[in-house]
């Protein structure tokens, strides 16, 4: 590795060791960078900056953080939890099954594991709780949970994953399925086997076929919303970039005109929360753009795959040491940016492995989403530590069963990929 290679290292990890913010310590090592070590202007860097954001695919990711603000100020979660309620919450474990259910379907809608954890987490925890589950089973359900919010499609991490791959957007969508299903199943289990033979939880009584027509009449059209961006991609009505602005309409319709459950005002706040998170996102998205111009133009990633594959030959073992890598990564370092830092890193080795783009997207996706539960940065452990008042290692210790499912399905779909490809190849995503 030649001294400059080292000095941009240490630069950034440097500036990530401290309180600066992220995009900062990715614009700054590039602007060190550009002046220590190219002849270019900076003039260059700026340009990059700007077209990094120029980028239509990122209106996907906008638009889908407006759905989720739009859902959580409304009743649309609200009536999510209540149709699965109605189908577990009489079963042992039942109301820990209806939460991690809520996760996945509101999951399908938001694309992002904090939306999800804050607005499900919230009201599941203090419920849970009140009807007699243990404290930490609660909050490590609903803290890890929240983990389906990207890995079940629409996700803000396989869009992004996309743009800097130029593979299918709805083809990577398809092969989160089956680990999002798997996940929440496997959960299901664990809460039945956990609870199964405890008296003292209050479950819900059966309830009648009148009782369940009434609440799945109510959620009609919260659940038509998931239905909606599903079947309007995956039958050529709309593209993936076009199904994140029919959610919003259909949302906002709902919310507005049916559920009746916003006002003008509250449309307004809802407007500039998602204006101000998504500026967030697109400057770290700026930022992390910035640093991988400097990288390209340093012959970074080339020599580091060369490095790799001196060293590595069975693609087994290489998927291996990305998953241990990218776990680590997540510990430190949210989504959006480990995305967009890696991603062209880690992206030429995959043909010298045979291994298909698709499939290392949804791994490098999940393997991050599992960062949001790990300590020292796990984003989701500090939100629901706030809401039972609990610190980071007492949190991290509740989550543990519930990462050791995501971690065992995680390894299941790194060495059957035939599995989770299969849907992208059906659909002709995959020749």
């Amino acid at each position: 590795m030649e001294s400059s290679h080292v000095i941009i290292l240490l630069i950034l990890l440097g500036g990530l060791a401290t309180y600066i913010p992220v995009f900062m310590c990715l614009f700054f090592t590039a602007v060190l960078g550009f002046v220590l070590f190219t002849d270019l202007p900076l003039l260059l860097l700026a340009q990059t900056l700007f077209r990094s954001l120029d980028n239509f695919a990122l209106v996907v990711v906008l638009f889908f953080i407006l759905c989720g603000n739009i859902m959580t100020t409304g009743t649309i979660v609200e009536k999510l939890i209540k149709m699965a309620n109605a189908l577990v919450s009489w079963l042992p474990g039942g109301l820990g099954m209806a939460g991690v259910i809520a996760c996945a379907l509101f999951g399908a809608i938001s694309g992002s594991t904090v939306a999800t954890v804050v607005a499900l987490g919230g009201f599941m925890i203090p419920a849970l709780i009140e009807k007699g589950y243990p404290k930490n089973y609660a909050v490590g359900l609903m803290t890890t949970s929240g983990n389906l919010g990207i890995i079940i499609p629409p996700s803000i991490s396989m869009i992004l994953y996309c743009m800097i791959s130029n593979v299918s957007l709805e083809g990577l969508f398809l092969t989160g399925y089956l680990p999002g299903i798997v996940i929440t199943l496997l959960i299901c289990v664990y809460s039945y086997l956990l609870f199964r033979k405890n008296t003292s939880i209050v479950r819900t009584p059966i309830g009648s076929a009148g009782e369940l027509v009434a609440v799945f009449k109510e959620g009609f059209w919260s659940l038509m919303l998931p239905v909606i961006i599903f079947v309007g991609i995956f039958s050529g009505a709309f593209t993936a970039n076009e199904a994140a602005v029919v959610a919003c309409v259909y949302a906002l319709v709902v919310e507005l005109f049916i559920h009746r459950s916003m006002n003008l005002n509250q449309v307004k706040k809802v407007f500039v929360s998602s204006a101000v998170t998504s500026a967030t996102l697109l400057i770290i998205v700026a930022g992390a753009s910035c640093f991988g111009r400097l990288l390209t133009l340093e012959n970074i990633p080339p020599k580091i795959t060369e490095a790799v594959l001196s060293t590595i030959q069975s693609p087994w073992v290489f998927l291996l040491a990305m998953n241990g890598l990218l776990l680590i990564v997540g510990m430190f370092m949210d989504v959006i940016s480990a995305t967009m830092i890696l991603g062209p890193v880690f992206i030429p080795m995959l043909s010298a492995f045979n291994i298909d783009p698709l499939h290392f997207g949804l791994l490098m996706t999940v393997n991050l989403a599992i960062g949001y539960c790990t300590p020292p940065v796990g984003v989701s452990l500090y939100i629901t530590g706030a809401m039972v008042n609990k610190d980071l290692v007492w949190v991290t210790k509740a989550c543990l069963p519930f990462l050791a499912i995501q971690i065992a399905v995680l390894m299941l779909i790194t060495y059957w990929p035939s599995a989770v490809l299969y849907l992208p190849k059906l659909m002709g995503y995959i020749q």
